[in-house]
């Protein structure tokens, strides 16, 4: 399950996905992002933060400052930003790519049953979610409003 911090670094990112397709894309406050996204400000400060420092957004000072977009929404994996706001993505710490750790209370990983059953299910979840980009939730977001008239 995702965290209400990612659903709203998504909706801003969505946001600024939105505005770089525009023919003269342009920084965003973050008064404008919250407003656009229905997300309280107050939460955007630091969760822009942690992505601008990721290198997936910019901020610009001034007049016509704001935020924006310096990567293309292809190039935006939906799992790296899982990872950096909610940290590791696996359901049990022996199966984590980023932040391993063997379970205190396994005497054998290759035996545990309880492994084997999520690794599955993990792995199966993993190949999704590390294909899945900003620009297939750009994508998604139009074609449900096409679907449902909006």
């Amino acid at each position: 399950m995702i965290t209400q911090k990612m659903k709203y670094a998504l909706k801003a990112l969505l946001v600024l996905g939105d505005e770089s397709r525009r023919d003269t894309p342009s920084a965003l406050t973050i008064e404008e992002i919250a407003r656009r996204s229905g997300t309280p400000k107050r939460f955007l400060e630091h969760i822009l933060l942690e992505v601008r420092n990721a290198g997936v957004i910019a901020s610009t000072r001034g007049r016509s400052g704001g935020y924006s977009l310096i990567k293309r929404p292809g190039e935006v994996p939906i799992s790296e930003l899982l990872r950096l706001i909610d940290g590791p993505i696996a359901p049990l710490p022996c199966l984590s790519r980023t932040a391993y750790q063997r379970c205190e209370d396994c005497a054998d990983e290759a035996s545990c049953r309880i492994r084997k059953v999520f690794a599955e299910v993990f792995w199966s979840y993993l190949l999704l979610i590390e294909s899945l980009t900003l620009e297939d939730m750009l994508r998604s977001d139009q074609v449900a409003a096409q679907v449902i008239g909006a």
